[in-house]
């Protein structure tokens, strides 16, 4: 007989299967948004907007910014874009794109000319090899007592080291930034006066101009010419320059001393090297003019240019590396409009696969493992620089930007520039540019 003091049975608690309902929950998201697209993409096609575009390949693709979700009465967001999905690789078709193609193609051909094996034999010829391994082995070591001491790993490899002594002496030893190029009759400044036809000798040594010098001293007169020398053969000979020249050279020098090396062009008309750490399994930014290392902020945030594209050859292929330099596209980036950006991946894709179609299998591997490496790398400086931009926007915040050295301004060839200025009582500062902007 039942005791009527206790109460009616508990029934028995459901059993509840947590992961069941989150993938329950996970379905019921995706069947939503796909649903959601799938009307979109119909109204879309019944009555298409003014600014949308049919194909990626006729116009390069919008900018404007996503519109921020809005909720739906079932509390799920509705997408309004698809800014975030991968982009997909799409070949050229439209006239810019073309252009756009065809001279980064030529641009990729740069590098294998740092390959000739006389080239390289005679660059050695020319490197103090004994100084350099000796400051190395010295730089090392001290940064190895050091880590010793605080703790930790050194700072650079020992491969590093002996690239920062290469471009210690590179720069201030072996090459010599020219901005108007003295008279050689009578060493006074000249004054530019155009450009030149090359001669036949400076074309076979690759001079595709030639700019012209008057001497300032109205006693003299003479005309100075100045071949700008794409041939780095010559440039061994010549060992001056700009900016060009400076990186062309340095570039071949590291492949010289076996160190992987990429040439960086900019469209701003900068450029300069890139060099392989095996140590930190990353791209060292290096500027020979500047002997600067390591400091890829240095254009956009120290000398406040703004920066469309930077693209590293080498002979393994291409890589569009702006996100190392720009940090920040709305404040330091230039247009990017020559070609749609589903292009350009295109185009670093095919650049790539040309040059490593003949590599051996392990090589390619090797190669795609560092390819994905570096693609996480740049990914991850866009999500800092938004972390940053979000931190800005809190009270009492701290600038976030990053640590990275800046550098305030330009180093080489700006005494020279103050010099000309001085000595020269016609140098016409809005004719004659910044030695930097000039490549």
């Amino acid at each position: 007989m039942a005791d009527p003091r206790r109460g009616p049975p508990v029934p028995p608690k459901p059993n509840i299967d947590a992961n069941g309902l989150t993938a329950q929950f996970e379905d019921l998201l995706r069947t939503r948004r796909l649903n959601d697209l799938a009307d979109r993409s119909q109204r879309r096609t019944e009555s298409p907007e003014p600014h949308c575009h049919a194909s990626f390949s006729s116009r390069p693709p919008s900018r404007q910014a996503p519109r921020a979700p809005t909720e739906q009465p079932n509390g799920l967001p509705a997408y309004s874009s698809l800014r975030n999905h991968p982009k997909i690789a799409t070949p050229p078709q439209d006239p810019a794109s073309l252009r756009f193609c065809s001279q980064l193609r030529a641009l990729s051909v740069r590098p294998t000319k740092y390959e000739n094996p006389g080239l390289l034999d005679e660059a050695l010829q020319v490197i103090p090899l004994d100084r350099i391994y000796g400051e190395a082995e010295d730089e090392s070591n001290l940064l190895q007592a050091e880590a010793l001491s605080l703790g930790g790993k050194p700072k650079w490899g020992h491969q590093d080291c002996v690239v920062r002594a290469l471009l210690r002496w590179f720069k201030g030893t072996f090459f010599t930034y020219v901005y108007n190029p003295p008279c050689s009759y009578c060493g006074m400044p000249t004054v530019r006066r155009g450009f030149t036809p090359p001669t036949g000798d400076e074309v076979a040594r690759g001079a595709n101009k030639v700019e012209l010098y008057q001497c300032s001293d109205v006693n003299c007169g003479s005309y100075e010419r100045f071949p700008r020398f794409g041939d780095v053969w010559a440039l061994l000979q010549t060992r001056k320059g700009r900016a060009g020249e400076w990186t062309d050279c340095f570039t071949m020098l590291c492949r010289a001393m076996a160190v992987r090396a990429r040439y960086v062009w900019n469209s701003e008309d900068l450029c300069w090297t890139e060099v392989y750490s095996e140590y930190h399994k990353r791209w060292i930014h290096v500027d020979a003019c500047e002997e600067a290392w390591d400091t890829p902020r240095m254009y956009a945030e120290g000398w406040g240019r703004k920066l469309g594209y930077c693209i590293a050859f080498s002979v393994d292929g291409a890589t569009d590396v702006t996100r190392r330099y720009v940090r920040n596209a709305s404040t330091h980036g230039a247009d990017r409009n020559r070609a749609p950006e589903e292009v350009i991946l295109w185009i670093m894709n095919d650049i790539r696969r040309t040059r490593r179609e003949n590599f051996p299998k392990e090589n390619r591997k090797q190669l795609f493992i560092e390819d994905e490496r570096e693609e996480k790398e740049l990914r991850g400086y866009v999500v800092q620089a938004l972390a940053a931009s979000i931190g800005n926007l809190l009270p009492g915040h701290i600038n976030a930007a990053g640590q990275e050295p800046k550098h305030p301004s330009h180093q080489t060839g700006t005494a020279i520039w103050q010099q000309a200025q001085a000595n020269n009582p016609s140098f016409d500062p809005t004719r004659d540019q910044s030695p930097r902007d000039r490549p």
